[in-house]
């Protein structure tokens, strides 16, 4: 497309999402990784929160969670997601729309290994989206998991990675007077060839 240049310029939507995000780690206070990570529930119920993106790859986006959360279970049952990344320091936001994998192999163990001890032990204490009777048994509980798990915890068997692999991707940049630049990168399924056309504003 004759006008797609600049900061949309490329034949890989995956390289472009990583050079937006290097952009970010320069100008974003805190989390330039963070998503809004949207889900559904059984009723067809939407659903969405925060959470960290931690790899952009070649094909897919992976981030980490509790696998007896609320939104791991909504996307156990659905298969599918759908994020946001704003960052308001570059006016930018990307939009992403696919079907999602669990990644629970040594990439998972790497990651799990990589993040700080009393995240580690957090993740073993915690049990994610269900009720709390006080943040003191939830202290207690991270004592009682380090005295038990020690100085190396394994990554827990309930914690793990997922990977959206989309079929849809969306760049946006604000424009004056409104008139923002969006370019949308379509395909049917995921090993189908990107389709791109500028929507507009």
């Amino acid at each position: 497309m004759s006008d797609r240049s600049g900061l949309f310029d490329g034949d890989d939507p995956f390289a472009i999402a990583r050079s937006w995000l290097d952009a970010a780690q320069d100008s974003e206070i805190n989390d330039p990784n963070a998503v809004a990570l949207s889900t559904v529930d059984a009723d067809g119920m939407p659903n969405a929160r925060m959470v960290l993106l931690k790899e952009i790859e070649n094909k897919a986006f992976v981030f980490y969670t509790n696998y007896d959360s609320v939104k791991a279970h909504e996307i156990e049952h659905c298969g599918k997601a759908a994020f946001v990344m704003h960052w308001k320091s570059l006016r930018r936001q990307i939009r992403v729309r696919g079907t999602v994998t669990r990644e629970e192999g040594p990439q998972a163990d790497a990651y799990f290994n990589s993040r700080s001890l009393k995240s580690r032990l957090g993740a073993w204490a915690s049990k994610q989206s269900h009720p709390l009777a006080s943040r003191g048994a939830l202290v207690a509980k991270v004592a009682k998991v380090t005295a038990t798990k020690g100085l190396s915890p394994k990554r827990p068997p309930f914690w793990g990675g997922y990977r959206i692999v989309p079929t849809e991707i969306e760049f946006w940049a604000d424009g004056e007077y409104r008139l923002h630049d969006r370019f949308q990168w379509r395909r049917d399924t995921i090993d189908a060839p990107w389709a791109i056309v500028r929507l507009h504003p």
